[in-house]
């Protein structure tokens, strides 16, 4: 039996990872795609009616959802923890004490330094992926001691650092930079994309956009239509104060890119931001007036389909789309 690392470190069937999306990946989905075989990850906001400043709330809400996640699937599954910085600690430090206390079986830990957790997770037996942006920020998370690290290409959605090297270019720098399991996304939604993160050395890959289009997302309807509606270059990338944020064009993206040309402060654009947050779109569906955080993929996705469905047809199609493969791989050598 071919063994696979990642499929070996998480105890899962295929080296699927659902990435965590904000206010979209909560209980159903990520039970939905564990028992399909993947690993499903909670969100850090998933579930949630509103949004708290209230460290207490926020690690009761999570608990909520893990608890609720075990109910659905004995499935190995993951938390995401976003660790920040200064005063935003307080947050994660509850939420990395709710983990412990559940046994949850894996963290993937982003905004951060490897360092701040690795340790006291791995010492309460929790497998613990570090989101990196560059192949020094994945050495450092090896030296830190985590399991393993996951890197996305400027294509992938949401929040990230501000380099833009994309997933053909990060994945094969970051597989010579450590020894540890690499898992890389980013523009990745079907089985193709699948079997070219493995050809560039990833041992599994992290998807979000396509499994934000699922029933069992938290994705308002609005939402969801609007990423099926979604062709070509459907999204654009945000250059915050910290980090780029990739959404898919709507007006909130066109007021505030001409209000950042138009030279508005930073207090001005987090302002409009914050009125027009992924909460915004994700619960009360506003999808072309607040911040839609996708990927690139979002034009590879045409319908709306259960998260067991996604799985299924990665799998089968991986397995026709590789043999196509080795036919070509085959006439290729042949004329050489």
């Amino acid at each position: 039996m071919i063994k696979n690392r990642i499929c070996e470190l998480l105890g899962i069937r295929y080296p699927i990872i659902q990435a965590p999306m904000n206010w979209v990946s909560g209980a159903d989905l990520v039970a939905a795609v564990s028992k399909a075989g993947g690993l499903g990850t909670l969100g850090p906001n998933a579930g949630s009616e509103g949004i708290t400043s209230d460290v207490e709330l926020t690690g009761e809400r999570v608990r909520t959802q893990i608890r609720k996640i075990k109910s659905l699937t004995d499935a190995p599954f993951a938390v995401n923890v976003v660790a920040g910085f200064g005063e935003e600690l307080v947050y994660s430090k509850k939420v990395v004490e709710i983990l412990i206390e559940e046994k949850v079986p894996a963290a993937i830990v982003s905004v951060g330094r490897p360092e701040t957790y690795t340790g006291v997770l791995k010492d309460a037996g929790i497998k613990v992926l570090h989101a990196i942006s560059t192949p020094r920020h994945g050495q450092k998370a090896q030296e830190a001691g985590v399991d393993a690290v996951i890197c996305e290409g400027f294509e992938a959605g949401g929040h990230k650092g501000f380099t833009e090297l994309t997933t053909m270019v990060l994945t094969p720098m970051v597989v010579d930079a450590v020894s540890i399991p690499v898992v890389t996304g980013g523009g990745i939604g079907d089985a193709r994309g699948i079997i070219a993160a493995l050809a560039l050395g990833a041992d599994g890959v992290y998807m979000g956009t396509r499994f934000m289009v699922t029933p069992e997302s938290e994705s308002h309807n609005n939402v969801k239509e609007a990423v099926v509606k979604g062709e070509g270059p459907c999204t654009v990338s945000l250059p915050k104060e910290f980090m780029l944020a990739r959404d898919l064009k709507n007006n909130f993206t066109s007021k505030y890119l001409a209000m950042k040309t138009a030279g508005a402060s930073f207090e001005e654009l987090n302002a409009y931001h914050d009125a027009h947050s992924q909460f915004h779109a994700q619960h009360s569906g506003q999808a072309d007036e607040a911040e839609l955080c996708c990927g690139q993929v979002a034009g590879l996705i045409s319908e709306v389909k259960p998260a067991e469905d996604v799985m299924n047809d990665l799998v089968e199609n991986i397995r026709t789309r590789f043999e196509e493969l080795k036919h070509t791989a085959a006439v290729f050598f042949e004329s050489l």
